[in-house]
């Protein structure tokens, strides 16, 4: 398999279940966001992917970030692309690998992961049907040229940020909130008063929003 993962396989088997593939945060791995996994749906395989890129001592990354000279941040685009596509050929290989409806896949993503769910979805929306992007933005240079003009009317993503958020600011998300809607993607944005993490509140919406959607 492309990237190192853990699973929990679903307790309620269907011919083929839908997929939820979690993707972490910078300098976290896929132990993170894998440990809510017991709270998620019963019908549901749910995949928890580690990043490729290594920081030492149990911590990755799907790109680099860097600081100038005047500490200002900026992404590795081309690793941002590379773990784009490498995301892209894994869910290809859970198919293969597990009994999955190729037509229920959501990505779940925070932070980092949320940044390249977008860029995933947008890039390649015949792939994914719906998004949870927690305390993220859209990043367009992430997507593929011309993602544009894809068909995203199979596409779903509930949005989701901190007021306080001293990472990412809740500008960033507020943007993406409207970049997202003009490229006609049905999009459910929420905001919840804490920092850079994910609220109780914000779990149990997003999970009401799995059920419903």
């Amino acid at each position: 398999m492309t990237l190192t993962y853990l699973v929990r396989e679903p307790k309620v088997i269907k011919d083929k279940n839908p997929l939820l593939l979690l993707l972490h945060g910078y300098g976290s791995n896929e132990e993170d966001l894998f440990s809510f996994a017991s709270e998620l749906p019963d019908e549901y395989y749910i995949v928890s992917a580690r990043a490729p890129y290594s920081l030492g001592f149990g911590s990755y990354a799907w790109y680099a970030i860097n600081f100038d000279a005047d500490e200002n941040k900026f992404s590795d685009i081309v690793e941002a692309q590379k773990s784009r596509d490498l995301i892209a050929l894994f869910i290809d290989e859970l198919i293969a690998e597990f009994p999955i409806d190729a037509a229920n896949i959501t990505l779940i993503g925070f932070s980092q992961g949320s940044i390249l769910s977008y860029g995933v979805a947008l890039s390649y929306p015949a792939k994914v049907h719906r998004v949870v992007a927690m305390s993220g933005y859209l990043n367009k240079e992430i997507a593929i040229d011309g993602f544009e003009n894809n068909d995203f009317s199979n596409l779903k993503i509930f949005a989701s940020h901190g007021t306080v958020d001293q990472v990412i600011p809740i500008d960033w998300a507020r943007k993406s909130e409207i970049a997202v809607k003009e490229l006609g993607v049905a999009l459910v944005y929420k905001e919840y008063p804490v920092g850079h993490g994910v609220a109780p509140q914000n779990f149990f919406d997003f999970k009401n929003w799995l059920i419903q959607n």
